[in-house]
């Protein structure tokens, strides 16, 4: 048995796995202040399916295998490719009513709070899968860090956060996970990531078709409805999506949905910086306690060295 002991070994690991995960992120830390600035006039539900739609055919297109995965998988490899279409149809349906109802960071850190839960009691529901301590930890941390974040919020002179944005979002954290989980299992079984995202999304963008055609595609035609369309599209689902289908093939579904948590810090700093959102002194400590906990799970395991 061999094991890479070069000094390269643990910075290409991170190249692999753990930064496009936190690199999709980022771009998707930008979705509540793009849709609030672009087409604060569209029905919420309507943009987030719009920018499903396009994301998905362009992430299709571009992906190779995914037209061979849909067409030739087996039976058990379709059902799977349908529920995770669901989920992925789901998310998008459920996040940006929540942002509109709860506020950028609000609904963003209770969406991606709640995710490494769901993901972490569907892989032990599942596969039998039970997550390891330090999983446990940074989940831990990063969900004290959003709570406090959210409670410091309302400290901080915002509007009560109204419990059908809390319940939109929770929602959301489910599909999310699930997806996440779906995603995992297929390129783990050696299906390319790029043909399973575009499968995926493939799917999703056509259930959520109806959505937009029956809220209205008026706003499209828009310069603001437009841009903030082709943006959701181009970067928060075809780019962030490829980065997050190749960290996938090197890290676990539960421990990428943690690694995600960086969204809320991203949000909470836009929302703040460019929307005007107030957060208080508590929030800042748990954006801080969010940020450690990512911190303890990209920090290499002993068993890994």
């Amino acid at each position: 048995m061999s094991h890479d002991l070069s000094p390269a070994a643990p910075a290409l690991a991170l190249l692999r796995g753990p930064l496009p995960i936190l690199a999709a992120a980022v771009l998707w830390g930008t979705t509540g202040t793009a849709a609030t600035l672009g087409a604060s006039h569209a029905p919420a539900a309507a943009v987030g399916a719009a920018g499903l739609v396009l994301g998905g055919f362009l992430l299709f297109l571009t992906g190779r295998g995914a037209r061979a995965l849909i067409a030739r998988g087996d039976r058990a490899t379709r059902r799977t490719l349908a529920l995770g279409a669901v989920a992925v149809a789901g998310y998008p349906l459920a996040f940006y009513p929540a942002v509109a109802e709860a506020g950028v960071a609000v609904a963003t850190v209770i969406t991606l709070g709640s995710a490494p839960v769901f993901s972490g009691l569907l892989a032990w529901w599942t596969d039998r899968r039970r997550p390891d301590p330090r999983w446990a930890l940074a989940t831990a941390a990063a969900v004290t860090g959003c709570a406090v974040l959210v409670l410091g919020s309302e400290d901080g002179g915002t509007d009560p956060v109204r419990p059908l944005g809390v319940l939109a979002a929770l929602a959301a954290g489910f599909s999310y996970s699930a997806y996440a989980l779906v995603a995992e299992r297929l390129i783990r079984r050696g299906h390319p990531s790029s043909a399973v995202m575009g499968a995926l999304f493939l799917g999703g963008g056509l259930l959520a078709l109806p959505v937009v055609a029956a809220l209205g595609a008026g706003w499209l035609a828009t310069p603001g409805g437009a841009a903030v369309a082709l943006y959701l599209a181009v970067f928060t689902v075809f780019l962030a999506y490829r980065l997050f289908g190749q960290g996938l093939r090197h890290t676990p579904a539960v421990a990428a949905t943690t690694l995600t948590l960086a969204e809320p810090a991203v949000a909470a700093l836009l929302g703040v910086l460019v929307l005007h959102e107030r957060l208080g002194p508590a929030s800042w400590t748990g954006l801080a306690v969010l940020v450690l906990g990512l911190a303890v799970l990209r920090a290499p395991s002993p068993r890994s060295r």
